[in-house]
Formats: structure tokens, C-alpha cells, sequence
């Protein structure tokens, strides 16, 4: 550069007191980024104030209009002019910043929309007259009398007018409206108990209802999945497991998706501390390391999990928008949501999600050709039987291929043989050497015979590691590996963590420390690139998963060659033998890489492909 210090110039500058306005715009530029935002504020007071029911409309993606109506307890004339004054609030006293049980507690919300559009505020408390007050550009209006029922209707039009470059950086209406969809659907999904209505008021028509979800009613898990199940589809609902689990004052609950319905993104992953939708890094981290057993590195799991604990044990009053919060003690969470989420999937067994069966029926309807002209029964068991009795000698040889000699296959069962019922049901066949096909009570269920074997193999090994411990190799010269002071100590703090999992490291002189035995089952390893690789973990999640992720990609492979492979024959035994090991070993639904290991078709959407029902 050529300045030595570019910004001190020849006049020395002079510290001016800002005047109330400015204050209040650039206070709005941290709370109010967007309409969103706004909605967010708003619909968060509407919460506070206890409202069971709460109405959102909004014009031209919320740029132009913003009206938020809720049947709380209202505001008196009194109560109007100090909701409209900086860090005014009934939420808080001011005595504990730390004991806040409530969405907003700084006062800043109203003041801030004041201060860059044009706000009018209509209320009514119980046993109260109705008011009304507005604001344009900060200045206020007079209190007047207005006829409303109890509750508050907060209208915000002309956003940024008063600082238009502003609206410069907003993104198109389409895209500001799904924003504020998105913030409506994560509230209304913490408010179980509490009605959303979401309208766009745009243009001369009718409004245009985008979303509605009544309040539930009943226990608190119930009225929680039904309303997942309405905001985020009943597909979520049907394949996802309830978590519940507490430990040292932090208690977790909500629902989790199965592996095998995991998405493509991370758009499917709620959180909440307490009542509060936050994006927090280390949540999102907590949530990845419970599914990293599950999914490959380009899937991410689905979930809406909620965190509660005494408001002592978190701080969020970190970020302007309280979008991140901090833990008193980051590690217990982080611990608490990986291993309640792990212990639900391994509950579930070997079930699989019915995404896999509806996809796989999508692929084999064929298209419509025209209106049905004939119907067909179901036949009887002892139509079946007679059916069956009744076929040609050598009947299923005449599949094969022209020319192909094959031995005679080994009988597995007919189809009138009554059989166990069996979640998994029992082997009918095999197809192309790497498919079982089985019967159950109410369909069929086709196994991918090479990658269930996959999972049943790497689920044991991991057993025995985990009872026999990871087994290591003493380097014959230990590898020094140079630090950072702060890097270094780290390090140590995870020393014995470390050693559990095969690596063994000690001070070295200086920040220097050294690796004198590495897991066994790695091989031969670059030491310097795996400590870098924890540092780095250590750094971001506050723990490491490194050398565990590496020990059980290893297991993975060799599990993987370990296994039945495809095109080989299985006798009836094998096939029956596999299908119950499937149903007795946890996580058997999906392989090591996430993929179904199995599909279930039931017999209703069978027979709906012929054109039966």
C-alpha cells in the first residue's frame, strides 16, 4: 500500500453524539435485513403475547406491506408510545440478562421497523378501548381510538422508504415471499398449540392463502408430528422416529428421519433452543455426526429437533438476529443430540423408509392408456392352491433364456404353505443371482442380498471393537509433530479420547508433541496429516470424529469384501437365515453408503399396478 495509514488524514476527526434517527436505522440494519425479518419480530411479539391464533399477510414479497394479527392480550393506550421507544420491553426487568423465558426481551423490534417504514399499530386489551398509533420514518402520530377485537395488529408498509439504498440488496418478491414463508413454517412448527395463517395480499384479486396450520390439540408429541406432518409434508412424518432424552439439565426432543429419507441438502434440518428456530454450528455439526455412520458425504439427514434447558445454561443474546446461541457447556449438548439420535435409529431396527417403496412403485406404473374395461378378484387361498396344483410339469423353467441348461432349482416354498409372519417374511426366490424376493402377510419385500450381507458384517465388526477396544501399532521412530502453543494444548486436552481410538500422542519438548502408536487397522498413516485433521475438527466442533471416521471406513471396506457378493446362488436356508439377521441387527435397512437394503411393496399398490382395485 502506499500509504502507511490510509484511513488517519491531516485533520484529526471529531466524535459526534448520532441524533435518535440515525441510531434507529443503523439499529434496524442489524434486526430487519430483510422482510423476513420483520415477519420474524413481529410474529415473535404475537407469541409472547400469548395469541392462539395468528394471521400474516403480506404484498410484493413484504417490500410494500406487512400486517400481522394476533388474538393476545393486546396493548393499552399507555402501553402504545413505550412499545415504540428503544429498549423498552415487558419481557425483562433488567436485573438477569440471562433469565429470559420469552422470543424478544431487547426492545429493539418495533422501533427499529418504525425507524425505516411506515408502522401503524392497532390494539385492544381485555376490558380495554381499542388504540391505534402510527409511525412514519420516526415520527409519531397521536393516539387515537379505533374499534378491533382483543388482540394487536401490527401493519408495516413501505419498507426501507426511509433508507432506500436498502432495497437495492433485497432479491426479487418471489423470492423475499418464500423467505418469509420459511420463517412462518420454522415458528409455527415450535407452536404446536398456536394457529398460523399465511396469505399473499398482492395484486386486485382475492388473497392467496400459501399456508395454514390449525392449532393441534391433545399431548405435546402428538400435536408436535401432526404439525411436522403439515408443514413438512406427510412423507416426513411417516419415516421419522421421536426422540426424547435428557442428561445434565438439557432436555431433547422432536423427530428424527431414517437414513434412507435423507435429502440432497441440508433444507431439512430444523433446530430450537428453546422455543427459538436457530442455525447453530455446533447443532448442525451434533446432527451430521449422529447420521455419519448412515449417509455418504453428499446425503444430509432430516429433522426438527428441539433443545429446552434452564435459560442460565445457554446465552442467546450472541447475535443480532438471535439466530445463534452459546452453551455453558457446548459438549454436553453436543453429546446429548448425538447420542439420542443415534440410540432412536439403532430402535428402529431394519426399517426402511416408505419413500423407497413409493419410488420404486413410480418407476414400474406404467402410463395411462385409457379408461379400465374389465375387473378382476382377488382369488381365494384354494383358488391359489388349486392353481398351483394344477400347472404344467417344468412350468417356471420355461423363464430361462433359449439354449441356457440349467440344473433344477431347489424348492422354497409354495405360495400356499402357510409360513410364520415375519416382519421381513420368508424367501420365495432368488432373481439374477443378487435379489431375494419374500413373502410377507400384507406383500412382497425384494432384499439386495450383496448389501444387506455389507451391513450385518460391518454392524458386527464394529461390535467387536467395541468390546475388545481398537488395537494399535508403536511406530518405531515417533513421528514430532510441530505445533502451535495453542494447537498443542488442545491436543492434550483429547489425549486420552485419542488413545481409546489407537492414537497415542505425548508432549514433546516445546509445542512439539509426538505420536508414538497409531490404530492398527489404518495401516500405514501420515501421523502430521491425521493431528492436522483433528486440530482442524477440534478447532470448528470442538471434538474430533476424525480417527473414528477413518477406523470404520476401513471396517466399511472390508465389511464390504467380506460379504455375500452379487451373483452368487443362496439356498433357501441362506436366504431365510439372512432375513432374520436383517430383522435382529439395528440399521440393517439401509448399507453402509445410506442406500435402502431392501424394498416392501404391499399387495393394495401391487394389485393397484394391474389395475385390480
Amino acid at each position: 500500500m502506499s500509504l502507511t495509514d490510509p484511513n488517519i488524514g491531516e485533520n484529526r476527526p471529531v466524535i459526534r453524539q448520532l441524533d435518535e434517527g440515525a441510531v434507529n436505522r443503523i439499529a434496524a440494519g442489524e434486526v430487519v435485513e430483510r422482510p423476513a425479518s420483520a415477519v420474524k419480530e413481529l410474529v415473535e411479539n404475537a407469541i409472547d403475547a400469548g395469541a392462539r391464533r395468528i394471521t400474516v399477510e403480506y404484498s410484493g414479497g413484504g417490500k410494500t406491506l406487512i400486517r400481522v394479527h394476533d388474538d393476545g392480550c393486546g396493548l393499552t393506550a399507555d402501553d402504545l408510545p413505550l412499545a415504540l421507544s428503544r429498549h423498552a420491553t415487558s419481557k425483562i426487568d433488567g436485573s438477569d440478562l440471562l433469565n429470559i423465558h420469552t422470543f424478544g426481551f431487547r426492545g429493539e423490534a418495533l422501533p427499529s421497523l418504525a425507524a425505516v417504514g411506515r408502522l401503524t399499530i392497532t390494539s385492544r386489551a381485555e376490558a380495554e378501548d381499542g388504540v391505534e398509533i402510527s409511525v412514519s420514518g420516526g415520527r409519531h402520530s397521536d393516539i387515537r381510538p379505533a374499534a378491533c377485537n382483543t388482540g394487536t395488529t401490527v401493519t408495516l408498509r413501505d419498507l426501507f422508504f426511509a433508507t432506500p439504498a436498502r432495497l437495492k440488496f433485497l432479491r426479487t418478491d418471489r423470492a423475499e415471499a418464500q423467505a418469509i414463508g420459511d420463517v412462518v413454517k420454522r415458528l409455527a412448527m415450535a407452536e404446536p398449540f398456536t394457529g398460523f395463517v399465511l396469505r399473499d395480499v398482492s395484486g386486485d384479486g382475492a388473497p392467496r392463502e400459501v399456508f395454514r396450520a390449525d392449532a393441534e390439540q391433545g399431548e405435546l408429541f402428538g400435536a408436535l408430528h401432526n404439525r411436522l406432518a403439515r408443514v413438512l409434508g406427510r412423507e416426513f412424518a411417516e419415516n421419522s422416529l421421536p426422540i426424547d432424552a435428557e442428561r445434565e439439565g438439557l432436555h431433547l426432543t422432536g423427530f428424527a428421519a431414517l437414513p434412507t429419507y435423507s435429502r440432497g441438502s441440508a433444507v431439512a434440518q430444523y433446530l430450537f433452543v428453546n422455543g427459538r428456530p436457530v442455525r447453530d454450528k455446533l447443532l448442525i455439526g451434533a446432527l451430521r455426526g449422529a447420521y455419519s455412520d448412515f449417509l455418504s458425504r453428499d446425503r444430509h439427514p432430516a429433522a426438527a429437533l428441539f433443545l429446552d434447558c434452564d435459560p442460565s445454561l445457554v446465552d442467546v443474546n450472541v447475535h443480532p438476529a438471535k439466530s445463534e446461541v452459546r452453551f455453558r457447556d457446548p459438549g454436553i449438548a453436543r453429546g446429548l443430540i448425538v447420542s439420542a439420535l443415534r440410540h432412536a435409529l439403532a430402535g428402529a431396527g431394519h426399517r426402511a423408509s416408505t419413500t423407497v417403496a413409493g419410488a420404486t412403485l413410480g418407476a414400474m406404473r406404467p402410463e395411462p392408456a385409457g379408461a379400465r374395461v374389465y375387473q378382476m378378484d382377488r382369488p381365494s387361498a384354494g383358488a391359489r392352491a388349486a392353481s398351483w396344483s394344477a400347472q404344467a410339469p417344468q412350468f417356471a423353467e420355461t423363464a430361462t433364456p433359449w439354449g441356457q441348461v440349467t440344473e433344477p432349482a431347489e424348492p422354497v416354498a409354495r405360495p400356499d404353505e402357510e409360513t410364520p409372519d415375519y416382519p421381513l417374511g420368508t424367501a420365495r426366490g432368488q432373481v439374477h443371482e443378487n435379489y431375494i424376493i419374500a413373502q410377507t402377510a400384507t406383500g412382497i419385500v425384494l432384499v439386495d442380498q450383496h448389501a444387506a450381507h455389507e451391513r450385518l458384517v460391518y454392524e458386527k465388526l464394529k461390535a467387536q471393537m467395541a468390546e475388545s477396544g481398537v488395537a494399535s501399532q508403536a511406530l518405531l521412530i515417533p513421528e514430532i509433530v510441530e505445533l502451535t502453543a495453542s494447537d498443542s494444548a488442545r491436543l492434550m486436552e483429547h489425549g486420552d479420547d485419542l488413545a481409546r481410538l489407537g492414537l497415542v500422542i505425548e508432549p514433546f519438548g516445546g509445542d512439539a508433541i509426538a505420536v508414538r502408536e497409531t490404530p492398527a487397522v489404518l495401516g500405514t498413516v501420515n501421523a502430521r496429516s491425521m493431528i492436522m485433521d483433528v486440530l482442524d475438527e477440534l478447532a470448528d466442533q470442538m471434538r474430533s470424529d476424525t480417527v473414528q471416521a477413518r477406523i470404520e471406513a476401513i471396517l466399511s471396506r472390508v465389511a464390504c469384501h467380506g460379504s455375500v457378493r452379487s451373483g452368487r446362488r443362496m439356498r433357501a436356508e441362506e436366504m431365510n437365515a439372512l432375513l432374520r439377521e436383517m430383522e435382529a441387527t439395528p440399521h440393517s435397512g439401509q448399507c453402509n453408503h445410506g442406500r435402502p437394503t431392501y424394498v416392501e411393496l404391499k399387495l393394495s399398490d401391487i394389485e393397484r399396478l394391474f389395475g385390480r382395485t
